[in-house]
């Protein structure tokens, strides 16, 4: 180099400087986002769900995930028991009952709780103004839901048997139409249907709450050999619903704004059934007692004869790796 010419080594450093400069192709080409369906509910259950969606946590993590909505979660589980989805929000008690039949699930976090989200609303002119008034009085449910549970955890409280009350089987959407038309003197249901019918039946109507009694968990589903087969997608996905979590907590009012415009719900009735839900993505030991209890009760109805080892069905290692 000593040979050449002052003009020459300056060419040559330039040259030198612009190939290190150039990237290597393969660096320019963006990883393709990974492709996951979400079964996800229009209930206040599933928030951290519609926030992750609406700002993009999943994208953020690698994730292209499709939405699919259902009315609530024991369909949204139904979705990924037919492998028509990825991951589902489901609450407790339908995924109990898919343990019990044998369906190979895993709880991969609780991203929600409530002691004040299931509750009985019943008509004052059907003769009831307390709890024990239930006696021999219609009252409508949907099998296989919290609102099953809760209804015979109230009824057992009060000193009543199901054999005490005509119990009538009702799909979420059918409770509302069923009650205000007087078809049925009462129904076990929830949020925001349970406010809806509330407000709906004004001074006629009546709800009955137990705090005590029970503590709803609404959970991520997710069939055992995908979380087994695809376990950084596992994680990415909850990185995203921890980022949606962190939102929520700093951004209240901002969150209900998004749920309206999401789900098409009054604004004022999401302010306030607000206050009855915590929105925490973890894995609480209230969802193994809740579980258990609900066997408990699945056995005294003889709608099963064993009891599950849950933590069989509850897998912890990726929400450790990512939030222990």
């Amino acid at each position: 180099m000593n040979n050449l010419t002052k003009a020459q080594r300056l060419y040559l450093l330039i040259l030198i400087a612009l190939a290190g400069c150039q990237k290597n192709p393969a660096q320019n080409v963006q990883e393709p986002l990974q492709k996951v369906t979400f079964a996800y509910t229009w209930q206040p259950q599933s928030t951290l769900a519609h926030v992750a969606m609406v700002k993009g946590y999943f994208k953020e993590e690698g994730l292209d995930a499709t939405p699919l909505m259902r009315t609530f979660g024991k369909e949204a589980l139904q979705t990924v028991l037919d492998h028509q989805a990825d991951f589902a929000t489901v609450a407790e008690t339908p995924i109990m009952f898919s343990v019990l039949k044998g369906d190979q699930i895993f709880v991969i976090a609780n991203i929600e709780s409530s002691n004040s989200n299931n509750a009985v609303v019943a008509r004052r002119d059907a003769g009831i103004k307390t709890a024990s008034d239930l006696k021999g009085k219609r009252i409508g449910y949907t099998p296989g839901t919290t609102s099953d549970f809760f209804l015979d955890s109230l009824l057992t409280a009060n000193g009543l048997t199901r054999k005490q009350i005509q119990p009538v089987v009702l799909r979420p959407e059918q409770m509302q139409d069923a009650i205000l038309t007087a078809k049925v003197d009462a129904v076990s249901t929830w949020n925001y249907l349970l406010t809806q019918i509330k407000q709906q039946l004004g001074a006629n109507g009546t709800l009955f709450f137990d705090q005590e009694i029970y503590t709803e968990t609404f959970n991520i589903a997710v069939m055992q050999e995908f979380v087994r087969n695809n376990p950084e997608t596992v994680r990415r996905f909850l990185r995203a619903l921890i980022k949606a979590e962190k939102f929520v907590s700093q951004n209240p009012e901002a969150v209900q704004v998004i749920l309206a415009e999401r789900t098409k719900i009054d604004l004022g009735l999401i302010k306030e059934v607000w206050k009855n839900f915590n929105y925490h993505v973890t894995l609480d030991q209230t969802l193994l007692i809740t579980l258990e209890d609900e066997t408990r009760w699945a056995m005294k109805n003889k709608l099963t004869d064993h009891m599950p080892d849950y933590t069989n069905y509850i897998h912890y290692d990726s929400l450790k790796a990512v939030k222990p």
